[in-house]
């Protein structure tokens, strides 16, 4: 989805039981189109095919194939990756094993910390690895990332990596209307938030 005037590029990796189809990942491609930030969405095999999950070594290479195609479809465009969830943790593991080619910066939308209910940091030891911007968009409810395990962890990743915090959202960004002091739209905040991020990098 490339919007008219983009300055960059994000290779957008899907969740670990949905696809790139998944109305979450539209919203998401879509409010970045209104701030001029195009998308490149891709499924990895096992949801291209309908089987068991792959292996984080075949992942992990589908991302750098993505990255590598859609650099080729708009090379004047500042590449960026992530994803949300499941897509956002494998795109920072390749990107701490060897670094993604051309891509400036990346952009995670609820990065799984851990398993519900099973507070953990393990998943995150590879992020001190990375040495390129990150962004986190998180929800302050969000059961995959409590905030008492995820503050500490981004702000012990220095200035590279930056937290936002989604007030009353989840981890499928469902936010508490009732108590929610923000008007506005959920995916709008992220995508703003994402060019002012680009902005400075």
């Amino acid at each position: 989805m490339r919007p008219e005037g983009a300055t960059h590029l994000l290779v957008l990796g899907h969740g670990a039981s949905t696809n790139m189809r998944h109305a979450t990942l539209a919203a998401i491609a879509e409010a970045l189109a209104e701030q001029r930030i195009a998308t490149f969405r891709y499924n990895f095999p096992y949801s291209e095919h309908g089987t068991y999950r792959n292996s984080a070594a075949v992942c992990v290479e589908t991302i750098r194939n993505a990255v590598r195609a859609a650099h080729a479809a708009a090379p004047d465009l500042t590449l960026l990756a992530g994803g949300h969830s499941f897509g956002g943790r494998m795109t920072t593991t390749a990107q701490s094993e060897t670094p993604l080619e051309n891509v400036a910066a990346l952009v995670l939308f609820s990065f799984p910390l851990h398993l519900p209910g099973r507070p953990d940091t393990k998943r995150a030891e590879h992020l001190a690895a990375i040495k390129i911007p990150m962004l986190f968009l998180s929800g302050t409810r969000d059961e995959l990332a409590t905030l008492d395990l995820l503050e500490p962890v981004i702000k012990g990743l220095g200035k590279k990596a930056v937290l936002h915090k989604i007030d009353t959202a989840n981890h499928s960004y469902k936010t508490l209307k009732r108590t929610r002091t923000s008007a506005e739209d959920v995916f709008a905040e992220m995508a703003r938030v994402t060019r002012e991020f680009v902005d400075k990098i």
